[in-house]
């Protein structure tokens, strides 16, 4: 009898080593995939964070030039001296003023209370002006955190005549009877350490003098 063709014969099934050997290939194949993918998601959420925190950043920035550029010489009257003050409070880590912009879009103005902390960083307090002095109202409310990643550092620009400009360290709206032309915030990482940079803003004020109360003149 002829032998049965080829294509018929038993094929012969693989060895117990072959299987073990294309188990441990298989499993090292999949270690070295899902090693690269953790290393590109850990990478993409990274720089999507970093991403993120920059946009947060800007869009804190430009609401702080909005509202500085809006700023109103806001009066109220001092009813221990029976007098009317122009109310604007600045010091290096401490700016108070009151604005037309408002984060919540609320009609009328609001008063500003941004803060510079070493452990808290950047805080702000927001309540509305009304005919008094919003220092009132500010005693009463907490401060929440705008730029927790940051300190600030307030200047204020000073036009002492029309040719000369000068830089000043505080501002008391009280004294002066008129708000500076320009408010200079720099912020400064927290971490040193950080790759975050320093952020530096220059608002310019378009109304920073009132419509019947002469600003103060010779006062530094």
């Amino acid at each position: 009898m002829n032998a049965a063709p080829s294509s018929f014969r038993r094929q012969r099934g693989f060895t117990l080593l072959e299987l073990l050997l294309s188990l441990a290939l298989t499993a090292l194949l999949l270690g070295v995939l899902s090693a690269g993918t953790y290393t590109v998601v850990s990478e993409w959420q990274r720089e999507t964070s970093g991403l993120d925190r920059q946009l947060d950043e800007a869009l804190v920035l430009l609401q702080l030039e909005r509202a500085l550029f809006a700023a109103f010489p806001h009066s109220y009257i001092d009813r221990e001296r029976l007098a009317r003050f122009v109310y604007f409070q600045g010091t290096q880590r401490e700016l108070r003023f009151v604005s037309a912009v408002s984060p919540q879009r609320r009609a009328g103005l609001t008063a500003w209370r941004l803060a510079s902390d070493p452990q808290r960083g950047v805080e702000l307090a927001l309540t509305p002006a009304f005919g008094d002095n919003p220092d009132f109202r500010f005693e009463m409310l907490d401060l929440q955190r705008l730029l927790p990643g940051y300190e600030a550092e307030f200047r204020y620009l000073s036009q002492r005549s029309v040719e000369e400009k000068e830089w000043l360290d505080t501002w008391d709206g009280m004294q002066r009877q008129s708000l500076p032309i320009a408010v200079q915030i720099k912020l400064t990482p927290l971490d040193r350490d950080s790759e975050a940079p320093t952020l530096d803003l220059v608002a310019p004020i378009k109304s920073h003098r009132h419509l019947d109360i002469a600003p103060t003149q010779g006062v530094r």
